[in-house]
């Protein structure tokens, strides 16, 4: 064997040698990724995350999928010869876009399933309907009526919990019920908050199509790849963070005060994100920290 392949080895090596401080810390913890963005819609990034979450689970993790949908319904409700409609940033939901919205996600849910399937791991697809896990209030846009889009109030984990207990992956569509049993359409982001919370996750990952949190967005190399929760409010305060930016990383700082360790935001369009933030010393998005966490670097 030449010189050069030997090389490969050995870093190939280095790399597994790597990563087992993490598994040996995560071995049977809950980790919730909340999966969107490009990730969803480019075959092959799909493919990745969806190797990326069966290998965590054959490592010995207990990760749960919550997926979102968004650009699909989108697609669905236009042939349907409807215009969506957005109102600050959330989908207006009327009678018709709900149930188009269930048809489609439940649709993506079952996909997901079958890939998850075919790698050799039990997986199940349930909505927040399901066992009355996710229960909701109506949700307002700065008091504006934008139809059947619900606000997590209630999680009832134990479907969950039975289904990890006996060796499956959950993949959760975000479809929940108000107290008379409508139907309603839940934010992705919120829904695997809601549920991270709700399970007391180790970790919380949100698969993006942003790189993570920046302190200037125009600036790249401001990029913050460790980010206490204190900081983060402060940076919230000082006006730093805006946009999309802004209600993802406020539902960070809730997940973390509401028991979850960890929370990264990572560039979903970059293959194998997942691995690469959880099982190396560097990490490539942002991991927010609850004020007790500490680095986790074994260098």
């Amino acid at each position: 064997m030449d010189e050069k392949n030997m090389q490969e080895i050995l870093q190939k090596a280095e790399t597994l040698i790597e990563a087992l401080p993490y598994i040996q810390r995560f071995n049977r913890k809950i980790i919730v990724v909340k999966y969107g963005g490009s990730a969803m819609v480019d075959e092959e990034l799909k493919r990745n995350v969806i190797q990326d979450v069966t290998l965590l689970k054959l490592v010995g993790f207990k990760p749960i999928i919550v997926h979102g949908g968004g650009k699909e319904i989108s697609k669905w409700v236009e042939k349907a010869g409807m215009q969506p409609e957005f109102v600050n940033g959330l989908r207006k939901t009327d009678a018709a876009t709900m149930e188009i919205a269930e048809m489609v996600l439940g649709k993506v849910n079952k996909s997901l399933v079958q890939m998850v399937e075919a790698l050799g791991v039990n997986a199940i697809g349930i909505s927040g309907k399901d066992g009355g896990l996710l229960k909701v209030n109506k949700k307002l846009s700065n008091g504006q009526d934008i139809g059947f889009v619900g606000d997590v109030k209630e999680v009832n984990p134990k479907i969950l919990y039975d289904l990890l207990e006996k060796d499956f992956l959950p993949i959760v569509c975000p479809v929940g019920m108000d107290d008379d049993f409508n139907t309603y359409n839940i934010n992705a982001d919120d829904a695997a908050c809601a549920i991270a919370r709700a399970v007391k996750a180790e970790k919380l990952a949100f698969l993006t199509d942003i790189e993570g949190v920046y302190k200037d967005p125009e600036r790249k190399e401001t990029l913050i790849s460790e980010l206490p929760v204190a900081e983060a409010r402060n940076l919230i305060q000082d006006g730093f963070i805006g946009g999309g930016m802004l209600p993802k990383l406020n539902n960070c700082i809730e997940a973390i005060e509401n028991g979850v360790s960890r929370v990264h935001i990572l560039d979903g369009r970059i293959p194998h994100c997942l691995l690469l933030e959880i099982f190396t010393n560097k990490g490539i998005g942002t991991a927010i920290l609850g004020d007790k966490e500490t680095k986790f670097y074994h260098e």
